[in-house]
């Protein structure tokens, strides 16, 4: 057994997923979930109530964290509640495991590249200035700037995640969508820039990532969880008409389209490397296939 793990949010696209790939590995993974819970090893908890978030860890008392419950859908309106889960909600977990003196080995906690907002560069480094220009993002930056003032009482990595995907992601993220439309033989597409270049990565590296950041010595430090390996979404189109048999119309829609848009854009992943080594990723191609398979 490696070690006893807990999950916030582990019913969630990550959770779940990070769930399965640390069971296979030998862990001992509990996890927290809004709603009823299914299984023994899951605790309904509202992040945001100190009391329940008290009552889990002192419950599991946990040698290892790694915190994905989040509101993650930037176009969420209710801000108040962004707040409250992604600030308010991290800083209950982090001064619970203080106050009960939980011997932690390690809290991984997951940020977001929305932080860095636009920086008019091409490649994504943690040490730029990050300048966020949306809610999710700033609610993101605020919690960083929580945890950094728990750097000296508990061993914390912050991960900066860029665009990932995978089998029983929602809909309303892109290449999900995108799956979708070849799944249900649509004639036509509508997207934004088909030309520019971005991280779209597999929940399975993101999965690997993660744990092997449990087991390194890098704390009290911020990481892209990236790949640096950028995918033009017209590849993307491409392989789906390869994997489906078919060709779509895509329509250009100028509303999905940004002004002065960089053409190619990725996280350095030389601090990420340094503390993991380098980490495989399957070919997109093959994270399409196993998503059009099972959607």
């Amino acid at each position: 057994m490696q070690g006893k793990v807990l999950i916030t949010g582990v019913e969630g696209f990550t959770g779940a997923h990070l769930e399965r790939y640390l069971q296979q590995k030998g862990w001992d993974v509990y996890g927290t979930v809004v709603s009823k819970p299914k299984q023994a090893s899951h605790y309904q908890v509202d992040i945001t109530n100190k009391e329940q978030v008290n009552q889990v860890i002192t419950s599991v008392k946990p040698s290892f964290v790694i915190h994905t419950a989040a509101i993650a859908f930037v176009g969420e309106t209710n801000t108040s509640l962004i707040y409250d889960v992604n600030v308010v909600g991290t800083e209950n977990i982090l001064a619970a495991l203080v106050n009960h003196n939980v011997p932690v080995q390690k809290v991984v906690l997951a940020s977001s590249a929305t932080v860095y907002g636009n920086q008019d560069c091409e490649v994504l480094v943690e040490s730029m200035c990050p300048k966020p220009v949306n809610h999710y993002g700033i609610s993101k930056l605020a919690m960083e700037h929580i945890a950094g003032t728990y750097f000296d009482k508990l061993p914390i990595v912050i991960t900066r995640p860029f665009n990932y995907t995978g089998v029983g992601q929602r809909e309303n993220f892109l290449v999900p969508k995108i799956v979708k439309h070849f799944k249900e033989k649509k004639q036509f597409i509508q997207l934004g820039n088909l030309h520019v270049s971005r991280e779209f990565n597999s929940i399975d590296y993101v999965c690997e990532v993660y744990e092997r950041l449990l087991l390194t010595d890098c704390t009290q430090n911020i990481v892209n969880l990236a790949s640096g390996r950028g995918i033009q979404l017209l590849d993307i189109i491409e392989m789906m008409q390869d994997i489906a048999g078919y060709n779509i119309e895509v329509e250009v829609n100028s509303a999905f389209v940004r002004r002065n848009e960089i053409e190619t854009l990725t996280g350095s992943t030389d601090l990420l490397y340094q503390c993991v080594g380098h980490v495989q990723q399957e070919a997109f191609k093959e994270t399409l296939q196993k998503m059009y398979a099972l959607a």
